[in-house]
């Protein structure tokens, strides 16, 4: 996986990272490359999930498809990608996706402000 931001101080943990418009390529099986926006880390249990959005050559992504993957840091903080290895996984994983999206359109619509209070 290529890192493609553009912030001056990355050490390639996307999880603390708050450049928007963040795009990662990842390489394939095939060694096809995909340029990929990062939707969010997230954990489910002891796991860590990213969720990455191919994209198209004009930067669009007219299908919805997200790829889901297991997400590490090595001890020098650069991403570590897995893949998902079972159904059962794959399931938790989804829902955990499901819950980060429930959560970001949650703090779209509500104001700080307004949880505090």
């Amino acid at each position: 996986m290529a890192n493609t931001c553009d912030e001056a101080k990355c050490t390639g943990d996307c999880s603390t990272c708050s450049a928007e418009d963040l795009t990662v390529t990842l390489t394939l099986d095939d060694d096809t490359q995909v340029e990929c926006a990062i939707v969010g880390i997230y954990e489910v249990g002891k796991q860590q999930y990213i969720a990455l959005l191919p994209l198209d050559k004009n930067g669009e992504n007219q299908d919805g498809e997200v790829y889901l993957y297991r997400y590490e840091t090595s001890p020098s903080g650069a991403p570590i990608l897995g893949n998902i290895e079972t159904d059962e996984e794959y399931e938790a994983a989804s829902e955990g996706f499901d819950e980060m999206l429930d959560s970001m359109e949650y703090d779209e619509l509500v104001p700080e402000e307004d949880v505090a209070q």
